[in-house]
């Protein structure tokens, strides 16, 4: 059974499923977050959704790399978490299905190419609060021990 976090589901209220992969980047004692100006200003693990017929570790590098302008390298499989929320910039109600993966920063290539993403390098500790999703705070904290 995969953890759910964040608001509970909405009786009468149809999901799409969105599968979506995300990176907790950890370079020393500092990750590497993105953050996302709007619908809701928030910090977030760089990641999302999964096109169809991509393999989850191709989207991976893809979305980080649209997010934070940085080549990954990817170590290992973290866990995984769902959530059920609406995602306003596709006018979706989703049943979000996230897997988490760790992976370091390789090099920087360039400023974030998604318009309204800006990279940021957050200290461990204060990503563990300001991390805008609970299921981002729980991969990272279960990370941490």
């Amino acid at each position: 059974m995969i953890r759910r976090y964040g608001e509970p589901v909405r009786a009468g209220q149809r999901y799409i499923r969105r599968p979506g992969i995300y990176a907790v980047l950890l370079r020393g004692d500092h990750i590497l977050a993105t953050y996302q100006a709007e619908p809701v200003p928030e910090f977030q693990l760089p990641g999302g959704g999964i096109d169809r017929g991509e393999q989850p570790i191709a989207a991976l590098h893809r979305e980080v790399f649209e997010e934070t302008g940085w080549k990954i390298a990817v170590t290992r499989r973290l866990g995984a978490f769902r959530r059920f929320t609406y995602m306003p910039e596709y006018d979706l109600w989703a049943e979000k299905l996230c897997t988490v993966y760790l992976a370091r920063p390789v090099r920087r290539l360039g400023p974030p190419g998604e318009a309204g993403y800006a990279a940021v390098w957050l200290p461990v500790g204060q990503a563990l609060w300001q991390l805008g999703n609970p299921g981002d705070r729980a991969m990272l904290a279960s990370l941490l021990g």
